[in-house]
């Protein structure tokens, strides 16, 4: 008696393999931007030597109806696709693949001819596969391309000629043929497309309590409005505020962060939560929720956004320490333990415990707090070292708050190890601080950035570069004066789109650290207040504007993509270029020398920029208005720290 053996159930012997953008084999959603062209490529093959055609399916999760794109054969079984999503949230992708019989006759049938032996059934197999591709064009609503395959079936049936092949063979609308389910190979992968802010902003960052016009008083929110020009005229579209929540008493920081606290010690923003409130409430001294309604408004008619800072920790006079006792780890004794990153503590800051027993009414509650600023109008937030707290829990956080509101945005401030920071990437954060500030040498600003626009983090990590933040007095501005805030705040908005700085302190050149070899500020804003002379003769304010001008008008600045660096005799002059999927190129050149004239040799490479070797063209400096005739091939470069340490070419012409 013969065993009986399963076989595998019938179907196509089609094989799709290394899908592309995949993330963690699928575990995480590569990302996209709304509006943006977004490549998925497969191998696609079947057995023999017959040939097949796949085609992408996009939808928005929930939809019903895909959308579809036919693949392009680029060789060697590889298949392409350009997609653009039109809405921000989730979406799916379905890559399908099936034999093209169509194809594959019309090719056999052309051999057949050319060899001079022609098949009697010919003509019926042809003229019944080019009815069948009709019917699939029609129900795909195609009708006028299948009444032109109906023709040539009514052709092939009196007869196939090469004239023929080649009008089968030339129907570009053959491509639109849907894939049947019963005999299509599909596979599926995720991703998300993000609104297009996520992938190109100008951010500046600001002390409410310094934004007074005047010297003697702490600023408020109706001061930040009053400061909301300014902040357009340098072209920054996010206004990011430190947190503007009640500030906690007990164990104050005073000036210099020193544990004693002065009578008069504002504190740092950042030990949240007083018997005023905690983090849905505004400090007193700051302002109400009415002028904080009252900024979004205004910011918003000037095209700008407020972005929020994040910070989920409290102060010991936080009203949840009352409230909720089993939020906070407690030590042995009872008492609260307080933060700390040995050696460094901080005594006025109670950190909360995220596996507490009550963490479902923790995690809710923290959540609520988020929602409770996107209902007032706040769609960015910065959050404050996300990698202190559960991977599970951003996760969760992320996706709770993206199913109401996917285009809300998280920027992860996370100065952390680099693994950790792109696993934040991969749970949702849109954007994320990055090791630009300590990378000085050209070496090191040429391999990082070359990683960051590479697979596969260029998939999920969207890189936000800093030359300052408060917490950071970068070394690279502690000793070059202006030379150097100019020299990095180029690098930061020339090879980054989304870049930020620390304001009003970085265009007015703050340089003095707290210490020989540190890194903190002395007379430190996080805590104490201060007046800042805008209109100071000395500020940088001019070149910040035209730097921002020029990222606004020259698409190539606004993706990270398209990045390349340039030959340079000088390992202290730093060149490269960025070119749009639509032709607009720019240039930049920058001395990492901030005392002494460099020149030297720069080698262009004329493909990316979209030249042919030894072509002249016209570029204009936007940080100057100076006009120079350059060639796709060697140019000479003089950069005098003294006047300006850089050049932002604009190209004329580009293409």
């Amino acid at each position: 008696m013969t065993e009986r053996r399963h076989l595998p159930p019938s179907g196509p012997d089609v094989v799709i393999e290394h899908p592309q953008p995949v993330v963690d084999g699928g575990r995480f959603p590569a990302k996209a931007v709304v509006g943006d062209p977004f490549s998925v490529t497969a191998d696609v093959f079947t057995h023999g030597h017959d040939l097949v055609r796949a085609l992408v399916r996009t939808r928005r999760v929930g939809a019903r109806r895909w959308r579809e794109v036919p693949m392009r054969h680029d060789g060697n079984d590889s298949f392409s696709a350009v997609v653009v999503q039109e809405a921000d949230g989730p979406f799916e992708i379905e890559i399908a693949g099936a034999p093209d019989t169509l194809a594959t006759w019309a090719r056999d049938a052309g051999r057949r001819l050319e060899a001079g032996r022609p098949d009697a059934f010919e003509p019926v197999f042809g003229a019944e596969l080019l009815h069948e591709a009709a019917d699939g064009l029609e129900s795909a609503g195609h009708g006028r391309a299948a009444g032109r395959l109906r023709a040539l079936a009514g052709r092939a049936r009196e007869g196939v000629s090469a004239e023929l092949l080649a009008e089968i063979t030339g129907e570009a609308d053959l491509a639109l043929r849907p894939i049947p389910e019963a005999i299509g190979a599909t596979l599926r992968l995720k991703a998300f497309a993000s609104r297009p802010k996520a992938a190109f902003s100008s951010w500046y960052e600001l002390f409410p309590r310094s934004a007074s016009p005047e010297g003697g008083r702490p600023g408020t929110l109706r001061d930040v409005v009053g400061r909301l020009d300014y902040v357009a005229r340098l072209g920054f579209d996010v206004l990011y505020l430190p947190p503007i929540h009640p500030i906690g008493v007990t164990a104050r920081k005073g000036r210099g962060n020193r544990a004693d606290a002065s009578d008069g010690d504002v504190g740092s923003p950042w030990a949240i939560g007083s018997p005023a409130g905690g983090h849905t409430a505004i400090a007193p001294e700051l302002g109400t929720l009415e002028d904080f309604d009252l900024l979004v408004a205004a910011a918003s008619e000037r095209g700008i956004e407020v972005a929020l800072d994040l910070a989920f920790q409290c102060s010991p006079d936080h009203p949840w320490v009352s409230e909720h006792p089993e939020w906070f780890r407690h030590r042995p004794d009872g008492s609260i333990a307080h933060a700390e990153n040995p050696p460094k503590r901080y005594e006025d800051i109670v950190p909360l415990d995220f596996s507490t027993e009550d963490r479902a009414g923790l995690w809710q509650a923290l959540a609520g707090v988020v929602a409770f600023w996107v209902r007032r109008g706040v769609r960015i937030f910065r959050v404050d070292n996300p990698h202190t707290k559960p991977f599970a829990f951003w996760e969760w956080l992320l996706a709770e708050i993206k199913r109401e509101s996917p285009g809300v945005l998280f920027l992860s401030e996370a100065f952390t190890r680099p693994k950790v920071m792109h696993r934040l990437a991969k749970l949702g954060f849109d954007q994320s601080y990055t090791y630009f500030t300590w990378r000085d040498e050209k070496w090191e600003l040429e391999q990082y950035f070359g990683e960051l626009n590479s697979p596969p983090g260029n998939r999920y990590f969207r890189p936000n570069v800093w030359p300052n933040t408060p917490d950071i007095l970068a070394r690279s501005l502690q000793h070059g004066g202006r030379a150097s805030f100019i020299a990095r705040l180029v690098l930061a908005g020339g090879l980054s789109a989304n870049y930020g700085i620390y304001g009003p302190v970085f265009e007015l050149q703050w340089d003095e650290p707290a210490s020989a070899g540190s890194e903190e500020y002395r007379d430190s804003e996080k805590y104490e207040v201060h007046h800042h002379d805008l209109d100071d003769p000395s500020s940088i304010a001019d070149v910040v504007a035209r730097v921002n001008a020029a990222r606004r008008r020259h698409p190539a600045l606004q993706r990270d993509r398209g990045l390349v660096f340039h030959r340079c005799d000088n390992d202290q002059l730093v060149c490269w270029s960025k070119r749009s999927p639509g032709g607009d190129a720019v240039i930049g050149i920058v001395s990492l020398d901030w005392h002494w004239t460099q020149s030297g040799y720069v080698e262009l490479d004329a493909a990316a920029i979209g030249r042919v070797p030894g072509e002249r063209f016209v570029v204009v400096d936007a940080l100057t208005d100076h006009r120079y005739t350059w060639t796709a091939g060697v140019n000479f470069v003089k950069l005098d720290p003294g006047t300006m340490p850089a050049h932002l070419f604009l190209l004329e012409g580009a293409r």
